[in-house]
């Protein structure tokens, strides 16, 4: 079910208006739609708000998962996307998407917002794979906010069985088990007035 919290252009309004309702104040772009300014961001919006590039068919992944999972502030300028549908897609005409075809199973994706997103520990052992400084960045940010521990996504690949870069994702996430999280709920100390 479509989110009422966003604004897609062409559908209800045009890209001119909503376009004028951010420099009114009134809306805040989210994704690939708008948002009202006073609305809190939720991973199931920045989700929803890639539903017309996505579709039923592809499922968010990569830097795409990880800015809607809430590891990393702004989404990337391509989004990655993997397909979950059991045919293969021949027609992926979007020069905003990077697409690999090889199916993602039903246990690494989970629905928010009525889009399919790898889930967490998928998002980080993926992440973790490529060697460039962007999706390291981003690996290391969705285990500094606590959102998930390198452990499951080292066990996660040490069952995968063979995939590419694997024993280069090991080593990276084998570094990471020493962050610690920063903002989880610790007990705070009882406050005395004394």
């Amino acid at each position: 079910m479509p989110s009422p919290f966003l604004y897609f252009a062409g559908q209800r309004l045009s890209e001119a208006e909503l376009t004028a309702a951010c420099l009114d104040g009134h809306l805040v772009p989210i994704g690939d739609a708008f948002l009202p300014a006073d609305a809190v961001e939720t991973p199931a919006l920045r989700a929803g708000s890639l539903r017309p590039l996505l579709g039923g068919a592809l499922a968010a992944a990569g830097l795409s998962a990880a800015w809607i999972h809430g590891g990393i502030a702004f989404p990337p300028p391509r989004h990655s996307a993997q397909r979950v549908s059991p045919r293969r897609l021949h027609a992926i005409v979007d020069r905003r998407l990077e697409y690999h075809d090889r199916r993602l199973p039903a246990a690494d994706a989970e629905r928010l917002g009525g889009v399919w997103v790898t889930t967490r520990v998928r998002t980080l052992a993926d992440l973790a794979r490529r060697a460039d400084p962007r999706h390291r960045d981003a690996a290391r940010m969705l285990v500094l906010a606590g959102l998930v521990t390198p452990g499951a996504a080292i066990a996660w690949l040490e069952a995968a069985g063979p995939l590419p870069h694997k024993r280069t994702g090991l080593a990276f996430l084998s570094g990471l088990t020493a962050l610690e999280p920063v903002g989880l709920e610790r007990s705070p100390e009882p406050f005395s007035p004394t």
